[in-house]
């Protein structure tokens, strides 16, 4: 398919995608190639942390491109050694390896679990992971996954990948073997439509690993850098695990991702893991300008009342039209719809100048930038307010 402008078909043909070319952002907004404005509540899957183009991390990446690009990950940078640190003295872990995409990073703590077992487990392998869980489209985060349409795809599978159900602890003890190494969850399941792990679950899930000697490895790719209003996921349930990734959100918006482990874990010898753009200082630069400004307090504390608002409107909203629940916490909400209308409602939406997304045929998906406004919520639910009226999708009730 090709448009006047745009040879769309150069492109592989991967995914629908509507005739909208976006060539500016700023803040919560988008603008397209005809100049409609468009208020952006998806933020590249919760990448743009700051929003869009964000001045923070433009300067970060100008300043730093005038000095270095890349060394060539067999040498040291000043920005990536900075970046590790500050990571280690923000979390409970003791040691980074940066990628430049999450299932990279996900790719990465699965071979780290792997190699745990082969030194200390007498070659366990095997990572109990979650039904409904999504860790990337590599082969082995593919297989990792439990993402039904994933299933008979690119056969045969990574081997090694038993399924538990999220919440479910006894469906975990069940799994495990000796030839057990490690848990690996999302602390929400995004793909699936927004499904928290609860933090009692997190912490029985926790002692439960200790008991066994199994490593706990949290995905973070989308829970992680303040998403839900605390830095990491792991400190709501007040945990510790041995294993974090982190993606999306670390880089604001430029491919940059982090494996994190205990000192415990990082079990890697020399020519274990390794990437040719692995850490380079130019994304490191733009991930330290983006973890200076969600880490601060102040900042953590604005994304954590801003999430509170959004759910807050979002009940509001399901209850005027008789909708189901509000799942998830801070800044990464879902909203049941109780019929297969997610996709007509982000069409309409895409037309009223507001992108949102749905996850599931019954359920939407809210992931704005981390400092999105009151004023920038409420015309987002005007919006869909709007949407529900017109179409008559489910009854007012109120």
């Amino acid at each position: 398919m090709t448009h006047a402008a745009h040879p769309f078909d150069a492109l592989m043909n991967i995914t629908a995608r509507p005739q909208a070319v976006f060539v500016r952002g700023k803040g919560a907004y988008l603008w397209d190639d005809a100049g409609k404005r468009y208020l952006d509540f998806m933020q590249g899957w919760a990448v743009n942390c700051l929003g869009h183009s964000p001045p923070v991390i433009a300067e970060a990446l100008a300043a730093q491109a005038k000095l270095l690009l890349t060394p060539s990950p067999a040498f040291y940078n000043g920005p990536g050694l900075k970046l590790a640190q500050a990571l280690r003295e923000k979390s409970c872990f003791d040691q980074v390896f940066f990628a430049n995409s999450g299932a990279e990073a996900n790719e990465g703590a699965i071979k780290l679990a792997r190699k745990y077992g082969t030194k200390y487990k007498n070659g366990a392998f095997e990572i109990i992971t979650f039904e409904g869980g999504f860790h990337g489209r590599t082969l082995a985060t593919m297989s990792a996954s439990g993402k039904k349409a994933f299933e008979p795809l690119f056969e045969p599978k990574v081997s090694g990948f038993r399924k538990a159900r999220l919440n479910d602890l006894d469906s975990v003890k069940a799994l495990i073997s000796d030839n057990t190494v490690a848990v690996m969850l999302e602390p929400i399941q995004g793909e699936a439509g927004v499904w928290p792990a609860t933090d009692e679950f997190m912490k029985a899930l926790r002692a439960l690993t200790k008991e066994h000697g199994l490593l706990l490895i949290v995905d973070e790719i989308q829970t992680g850098m303040g998403r839900t209003g605390k830095l990491f996921h792991y400190e709501h349930a007040g945990v510790e695990p041995d294993i974090m990734t982190l993606g999306k959100g670390i880089g604001g918006g430029v491919p940059l991702a982090a494996l994190l482990a205990t000192e415990h874990a990082s079990c890697f010898e020399h020519g274990d893991q390794g990437g040719t753009f692995n850490g380079n200082p130019l994304m490191c630069a733009a991930g330290l300008a983006v973890l200076e400004e969600v880490s601060k307090p102040e900042f953590l504390k604005a994304a954590a009342d801003a999430g509170l608002f959004l759910e807050s409107e979002l009940q509001k909203l399901s209850a005027r039209h008789g909708l189901g629940e509000v799942r998830g916490r801070g800044l990464l909400l879902a909203l049941d719809l109780k019929l297969p209308i997610g996709a007509a409602i982000v069409a309409e939406a895409l037309a009223d100048g507001v992108l949102i997304n749905s996850p599931q045929p019954d359920a939407l998906r809210f992931m704005p930038a981390l400092n999105v406004t009151r004023e920038e919520i409420s015309l987002m639910i005007d919006c869909l307010d709007a949407i529900l009226v017109r179409a008559g999708a489910a009854r007012r009730v109120a």
